[in-house]
């Protein structure tokens, strides 16, 4: 195992054993290299970095308390990216070859998977597929390079389950009504990264952002979905322009499964005032409980309505709905929806 202090981990870069590269061209994949060096060469004419012709995945490995090594739901991220790929008009791997490459990266670099006793702790993997035949004119590339990168992490932001405040950016969007915004592309990250800048200099760690057309109702966080808990109910929005993420459908089985109302629908933001908890949900986190929810006319404005959840800490709800999740992960509890894949050692 790497000499690593696991408890230290951040949501950030760690160098790994190798990175897997496959590259469709002809109409074929061919066979998937592993490489030690992390650094890619090809062409800078390459549509991915002229026309964002990229698209990606993250998903998590685990160790589990029976010592078994479990993928959490890797056939729906394969699925979710071939969709994405459908958007931009390249190629993806097929499930099968996805889910294959998740098993042989976890496995060469299984000593920078952590030890079960780190809660906090996992290896993330990121499958990103991008463009990369030159190219001028703007349309799909030809050739696609898929990648298998994989890096130990801790929580995402704080630690695990500390309850953040965030604002609503109402004079700014993270994606169009009829664009991109379901679809898992880097451009939507970076169409965020300028309202998150300005918020993280105002001291709040997200962004929750309002559908693009009227600004009446919630989308999704910069880079997560929203959900709220009222009495015995989970809510969790309906929109064309956020993505469909795979923690939000699966917080939405346990919540069911564990006696609560589901309901996704459109939420105005009227309904803030209304809620008993509040939470950005995700591959990166599972849940990160809000505490301060500030909405503003601009993001700039002194002017503000405040809404609090809580004490700081996460909501009783939350808390068991993120128990469930991690205890499904980590093996610690039956997994009754046969989600996670394990890696044969």
């Amino acid at each position: 195992m790497a000499n690593i202090d696991w408890s230290k981990l951040t949501f950030s870069y760690t160098k790994t054993n190798t990175i897997l590269r496959t590259v469709y061209k002809d109409g074929a994949w061919t066979p998937v290299e592993s490489l030690t060096d992390d650094n890619l060469t090809f062409s800078s004419y390459a549509g991915a970095l002229h026309y964002a012709i990229e698209c990606f995945e993250g998903l998590k490995a685990f160790r589990g308390k029976d010592g078994r090594i479990r993928l959490f739901r890797p056939e729906e991220n394969a699925k979710r990216l071939q969709r994405s790929a459908k958007f931009l008009g390249i190629e993806a791997p097929s499930v099968e070859m996805f889910v294959d490459m998740c098993k042989r990266a976890v496995l060469e670099n299984i000593d920078y998977l952590p030890p079960y006793e780190e809660e906090g702790a996992s290896l993330y993997l990121r499958p990103t597929l991008i463009g990369t035949n030159p190219q001028l004119g703007v349309q799909s590339s030809k050739e696609s390079t898929f990648l298998m990168l994989c890096s130990p992490v801790g929580a995402y932001v704080g630690g695990a389950l500390d309850a953040v405040d965030v604002v609503i950016a109402r004079n700014y969007d993270r994606a169009a009504g009829n664009g991109s915004g379901s679809f898992k592309v880097g451009g939507n990250y970076a169409c965020s990264l300028y309202s998150l800048n300005k918020a993280h200099d105002l001291g709040f760690k997200a962004v929750l952002y309002l559908d693009p057309v009227n600004k009446k109702y919630i989308d999704e966080f910069n880079s997560s979905n929203f959900f709220a808990i009222k009495g015995n109910t989970y809510i969790t929005p309906k929109s064309d322009s956020i993505l469909p993420s795979i923690t939000n459908m699966s917080l939405e089985t346990a919540a069911a499964h564990l006696g609560m109302e589901v309901e996704r629908r459109p939420v105005a933001v009227e309904e803030l005032s209304t809620f008993d908890e509040v939470g950005e949900c995700g591959t990166a986190v599972v849940i990160t409980p809000v505490h301060k929810l500030v909405d503003k006319p601009t993001l700039e404005s002194e002017e503000e309505t405040v809404y609090t959840y809580g004490d700081g800490q996460c909501g009783p709800k939350s808390l068991k709905l993120y128990h469930f999740i991690k205890g499904i992960q980590r093996g610690e509890i039956e997994d009754v929806f046969n989600w996670n894949v394990e890696v044969e050692l």
